[in-house]
C-alpha cells in the first residue's frame, strides 16, 4: 500500500519533467511527509487533451457518496479491481491521473516498535503513482475534488515490508494511461506490475516521520548505526 510519501520537486521543475501546464494559482513547494487528506499534485488532462498539474485531496470521495467522512479509507485502490468495484470504476473509465513522488514511507516491526522505512528510485529523480480522481458536489453545490493512488503485489524488495506496493508508472506509459480509450482499457492491466526492484532501493530512516505533523529534509534522515550494528 501506500500511507506517507514525499515530493521535494518545486513547481517549475514538475511542470517541466511531466509535460504538464501550470495555472497561476497552482503552486507546490517541497514536501516530505505527505499524509491522507492533505492535498497533494496529480497531473491529469484538460478537456483540450493538455496536461495540468492540480492539488487533489488524498482520499477519494466518489460522487455519489451521501458525504466525504470516508475518505481517509480509500488513499489506495487495488489496481486488479478498480475496473469492477463502485467506488474507482467511473474514476477508472474516464479520470485517471498520476501523483508524482519522489519517495514513499512504509514501517518495519523491529521488536516493539516500528522503524519507518524509506523507498526510493536509485536514480532519485521524480517518479509517478498511477491514480484515479474525482469530483464530489455538496448539497450546497461546492466541489470537492479527491484522488487514491493504485496498488499492486510487493516486488521481492518489499514483500518483507508489505504485500502491496503503490504501482509506479514509467515514464513512457505516462500517455497510455492518461489518454487511453475506454473499449481499451483493458490493455492498461500490463501496468499494473510490481516495479523492477532492481531499480529501487530502502533505506531506514529516523522516526521524526512517523509524526505526520513533522515535515522537512529530518523525515528522511538515515538512521545513525553503531560502530558495532
Amino acid at each position: 500500500m501506500c500511507g506517507r510519501y514525499n515530493l521535494k520537486t518545486g513547481s517549475h521543475e514538475l511542470a517541466a519533467v511531466f509535460a504538464a501546464l501550470r495555472g497561476d494559482q497552482f503552486h507546490w513547494e517541497p514536501r516530505y511527509n505527505i499524509a491522507p487528506t492533505q492535498p497533494v499534485v496529480v497531473v491529469r488532462l484538460r478537456e483540450d487533451r493538455q496536461r495540468e498539474l492540480s492539488l487533489l485531496r488524498w482520499g477519494l470521495v466518489p460522487s455519489w457518496a451521501k458525504d466525504p467522512a470516508r475518505a481517509a479509507s480509500m488513499i489506495n485502490a487495488r489496481s486488479e479491481t478498480v475496473d469492477t468495484k463502485p467506488a474507482f470504476r467511473a474514476a477508472f473509465k474516464r479520470r485517471r491521473c498520476l501523483l508524482p513522488a519522489t519517495g514513499f514511507y512504509e514501517w518495519r516491526q523491529a521488536g516493539r516498535s516500528r522503524q519507518p522505512v524509506l523507498i526510493r528510485l536509485q536514480q532519485a529523480e521524480p517518479f509517478a503513482f498511477a491514480g484515479l480522481w474525482e469530483t464530489w458536489t455538496d448539497p450546497a453545490g461546492g466541489e470537492l475534488e479527491t484522488c487514491t493512488i493504485l496498488t499492486t503485489a510487493a516486488n521481492g524488495l518489499l514483500a518483507g515490508l508489505h504485500d502491496r506496493m503503490p504501482v509506479i508508472l514509467a515514464p513512457d506509459d505516462y500517455e497510455d494511461w492518461l489518454t487511453c480509450p475506454e473499449p481499451e482499457l483493458p490493455s492498461l492491466h500490463r501496468l499494473w506490475t510490481p516495479y523492477s526492484a532492481k531499480q529501487m532501493e530502502l533505506v531506514d530512516v529516523e522516526s521524526y516521520v512517523n509524526n505526520v505533523r513533522n515535515e522537512g529534509p529530518e523525515c528522511e534522515r538515515p538512521v545513525s548505526r553503531g560502530l558495532f550494528d
